[in-house]
């Protein structure tokens, strides 16, 4: 699988994202599983394939299931694949914005661990920009480094802007 290559400059706070004017969105494939969020669409099962096939450059890591926002909606899921989720299996944390992760893939693990009181669970954290080049169209990657970028100016325009101390 090809992954295009994603620019970007280092800052302070985050990496400020450029537009490759050579991005290819990430092609389904019959089967393929989605996560939806918005314009903002990521091809699960290659971005899956990416993370094992490069398994050195993302270890798994134990989240505190108290870190993962519960939006109350965990009824809404297929109980029976709550029942036969396995919470062994890492859950996908995606930085979505600056410092800020979002589940992608793992609810009804999620689900499950709550459920059974669980306080953590294995994941995979992948910072931006490993997880853009999974978007599945053009405009959602140019929409998605606009709201990148403009997430990372306002950080760093609350940043500057907090008092500076002063030692007496």
């Amino acid at each position: 699988m090809k992954t295009p290559a994603l620019r970007s400059e280092v800052s302070a706070v985050g990496a400020k994202l450029k537009l490759d004017e050579k991005f290819q969105h990430c092609a389904a494939e019959p089967g393929d599983e989605f996560y939806p969020n918005g314009i903002f669409v990521f091809n699960i099962t290659r971005l899956l394939a990416f993370i094992e096939t490069h398994a050195e450059r993302f270890p798994v890591e134990s989240i505190e299931l108290a870190d993962i926002p519960d939006y109350g909606n965990d009824e809404s899921l297929d109980q029976e694949a709550v029942d036969a989720a396995d919470t062994l299996r890492p859950i996908l944390m995606a930085e979505i914005a600056p410092g800020r992760y979002n589940l992608i893939d793992g609810h009804h693990r999620v689900a499950r661990a709550r459920r059974e009181g669980a306080r953590t669970l294995p994941a995979y954290k992948l910072r931006c920009p490993h997880h853009v080049p999974f978007l599945t169209s053009s405009k959602a990657y140019e929409k998605y480094v606009e709201y990148w970028n403009s997430k990372l100016k306002d950080l760093n325009g609350a940043t500057s802007k907090r008092p500076s101390s002063t030692r007496e």
